[in-house]
């Protein structure tokens, strides 16, 4: 049984097929760690898991990446423009860095309880700052994003 998948780019329902033949490799959001995890976003976890075992079911080796997002997080019109990390800390009266590690590792634990199978990797957001600036530079560079209110869009 083959398995089909809704493409954003085409806005069809296609056939999934691995690039390489046999190898999938699978990128997820992960948490924002400012506070504990709930349903709705293990909602998002437990799919990926189990999207995962059904593509090794299928023989396929899965290579699995959950990003952690411990800072710099989009704000909303409710956070009125503030880090919900920094948030967090501020009220706490704590280090935004505790926050994100007492948050992270409470994350680890629901998905144990839960059974979710652990991705390969979990970079944190703040690990990698340097390399989203340079990708952001270069689509605004080339036009497919544009700054507005202190923020980044892709211009669709």
């Amino acid at each position: 049984m083959s398995l089909k998948v809704f493409n954003t780019l085409t806005r069809q329902k296609e056939e999934f097929k691995p690039l390489t033949p046999g190898e999938v490799r699978m990128y997820n959001c992960g948490p924002t760690v400012y506070w504990f995890a709930h349903i709705g976003n293990f909602r998002a976890f437990v799919f990926a898991d189990v999207l995962r075992r059904y593509l090794e079911y299928q023989g396929n080796r899965v290579r699995q990446i959950m990003n952690i997002t411990d800072v710099g997080h989009l704000t909303s019109d409710a956070d009125e423009g503030e880090d919900k990390v920094e948030k967090a800390a501020r009220e706490s009266k704590k280090d935004p860095w505790q926050i994100a590690e007492f948050y992270m590792n409470a994350f680890f634990e629901d998905v144990d309880k839960l059974n979710i199978r652990k991705p390969e990797k979990y970079p944190r957001a703040t690990e990698h700052v340097t390399e989203m600036i340079a990708i952001i530079q270069k689509l605004t560079d080339k036009g497919i994003a544009y700054f507005s209110n202190n923020c980044v869009y892709y211009d669709l």
